[in-house]
């Protein structure tokens, strides 16, 4: 490594966010980036390990030690060309990963873990400004086309992958715009969607076509994209949510979070909000259920539009404030993790079941709830009621929705009900058809859905070719 003694002689520093009271009022990111110099000192804190577990920890295994090595020596150009080797888009890594690479670095055992996230999304900015990043078209095509069908984070890779060793690569999207849950479901002031628009144009460049309001199995036959293409890959994600079938449910003002948090990204993107019923939390005291970072997304946004109180309820019991390294270590450690959005001004309670949503009028006023024990069972006299004007129920997704394009293809499922495939040629049951990302993995991670649309990408081409170069 560069500095040999970096991780004994500097303590670690990460990016800092603007205060809670000034960012509130806007849907901008609100992280305040390293200096150059400091971000240079952070990547001499890289161990010469011997065995970098961090590569494990990511799904897309970046050589995190060599591009560290890179930005302390000052070459940024390498780095950036060594991050894009494993990372389509670590712009978006950068910013909404949840870091597992961290929480496998061999430093995290006996001190604090290398700024690994914070490192990665430096290089990617400083790539973009000083223009680095340009397209990079084929040299040669190959007259084979290829259909994806779900332009999220793994459809988008694999469409890049494989447009840019020469197939005719068309994205279908069923919305207007390109990213998936990246651009309706990720708030903007976590990630904002110029940083999507400029990789779909990168991709365009690059030959990608890309189909918008399209919604395969509904406006377009699936059967027709099977039969007009070499390859179809299923990449549309898992967006059947998870219900909390109780007493009240039918009552006006209770919504599932991906009800919520697109709408107003449509209103800051100045897309037109085209649903029967507007969804806002101004004025009104919110209760999100489900503790994941849904929930938390559906806090920063509740308290931007002007929420009198939030209230985020998990079923879990509280975990502890630091996990036992020498137990966790390397894997990703339960622990209680405090988001941005969660400093804005809400409430936690741990260990809670809804069991009624209360009414008035035909809309929401209440909440039912009671206290349970580590087994899930409820504790006796532990019942309380919580004041609710609109619930969000952010307790994550079950499957791919199965009508219309899963349905009429017939492609085998899961038992969890995602679309059948193996992590080697991710084939489904029906011929030339694959599947990647959340709609075959189930609800997941930006990362995994990278590294599965990167695989998929170069199984498709070893189907087409025969052969592949494309990195797995």
């Amino acid at each position: 490594m560069g500095k040999v003694t970096g991780f004994l002689e500097i303590d670690r520093q990460d990016r800092k966010y603007k205060p809670a009271a000034d960012r509130i009022r806007h849907y901008d990111e609100f992280v305040i980036s390293l200096s150059e110099e400091a971000t240079r000192n952070q990547a001499a804190r890289c161990m010469d390990c011997g065995i970098p577990f961090c590569h494990n920890g990511c799904p897309v295994n970046n050589q995190i030690p060599d591009w560290n090595d890179l930005v302390y020596s000052g070459d940024w150009r390498r780095a950036l060309a060594n991050l894009h080797s494993t990372n389509n888009f670590p712009e978006f890594t950068g910013r909404v990963c949840p870091a597992p690479c961290e929480a496998s670095c061999t430093l995290n055992l006996i001190d604090q873990p290398v700024t690994i996230k914070t490192i990665e999304c430096a290089i990617v900015d400083r790539g973009w400004e000083a223009g680095w990043i340009t397209p990079e078209p084929p040299k040669k095509t190959t007259g084979k086309r290829i259909a994806i069908v779900g332009s999220g984070p793994a459809g988008l890779a694999a469409a890049q992958q494989l447009a840019r060793v020469g197939h005719d690569v068309h994205v279908y999207e069923k919305h207007a715009k390109a990213g998936g849950l990246l651009r309706y479901g990720i708030p903007d002031f976590k990630m904002e969607k110029h940083l999507i628009d400029r990789r779909v144009a990168q991709m365009e460049a690059e030959g990608v076509v890309f189909h918008y309001n399209v919604d395969v199995g509904v406006d377009l036959e699936a059967a027709s994209l099977v039969e007009g293409f070499d390859a179809v890959v299923l990449s549309g994600g898992a967006e059947q949510p998870r219900d909390l079938p109780i007493p009240g449910r039918e009552l006006r003002g209770v919504h599932f979070a991906m009800d919520f948090l697109p709408q107003q990204n449509r209103r800051v993107s100045g897309e037109p909000v085209t649903t029967n019923e507007t969804i806002l939390a101004s004025s009104k005291h919110v209760v999100v259920i489900g503790g994941g970072d849904t929930g938390s997304d559906c806090i920063g946004t509740s308290v931007r539009q002007g929420a009198l109180s939030v209230t985020q309820l998990e079923i879990m019991p509280r975990p502890p404030e630091k996990e036992d390294k020498l137990l966790t270590w390397p894997d990703w450690p339960l622990k209680l993790r405090t988001s941005s959005s969660h400093d804005e001004g809400s409430l936690r309670d741990f260990a809670v079941m809804t069991r009624e949503f209360v009414g008035q009028d035909g809309a929401v006023k209440a909440l039912r709830c009671e206290r349970v024990d580590g087994k899930m069972q409820p504790v006796p006299g532990s019942e309380f009621t919580l004041k609710a004007d609109l619930v969000l129920l952010a307790m994550g997704f079950v499957s791919p929705v199965r009508e219309g394009l899963l349905e009429k293809l017939g492609v085998e499922l899961d038992k969890r009900g995602n679309v059948a495939a193996d992590t080697r040629s991710y084939k489904s049951s029906r011929d030339k058809v694959f599947a990647c990302g959340d709609m075959r993995r189930g609800q997941s991670l930006v990362v995994w859905a990278i590294r599965e649309g990167r695989q998929c990408a170069a199984a498709v081409d070893e189907f087409l070719m025969a052969e592949t170069n494309l990195p797995r």
